[in-house]
């Protein structure tokens, strides 16, 4: 499979924005904290791939921790559309996409998609934690 561009928003439709999408490269849950409360579901791709259309005065950032990731959410209606950053041990500057703030991704695509589950809650983000059915 190649990118496809995806379109996604948020609850209220203020932030909207493109991705490009290679969903055969895979999608990742975590269960880290705020991955665990928020249920984030997200797929990694590269900055250039990403275009924020609209609201960008609209978002608020969420930071904590190592201040490694921008989690930018919707200041109305509080979906986090994405999330940004710099990170080496994934290849540097990434964008993470919110599965589920995608308006135009067909279920049977996204069942279809890798999921690489992270120990986030461990700090060990390489590897899988010992359960993941919850995830």
């Amino acid at each position: 499979m190649a990118k496809k561009t995806y379109h996604g928003s948020c609850h209220c439709g203020r932030v909207k924005f493109e991705a490009d999408i290679d969903l055969a490269q895979g999608t990742g849950k975590c269960n880290c904290t705020i991955c665990w409360k928020t249920r984030w579901w997200g797929t990694i791709i590269k900055p250039a791939d990403f275009r924020l259309l609209t609201g960008k005065d609209e978002l608020n950032d969420y930071q904590w921790g190592h201040f490694i990731g921008h989690n930018m959410f919707c200041r109305h209606c509080g979906v986090r559309c994405y999330n940004y950053g710099h990170l080496e041990q994934i290849g540097g500057d990434f964008v993470s996409v919110n599965m589920a703030a995608l308006d135009d991704l067909d279920p049977a695509e996204l069942a279809e998609a890798p999921i690489r589950y992270s120990n986030g809650r461990d700090n060990d983000w390489m590897h899988p934690p010992a359960e993941m059915r919850h995830l």
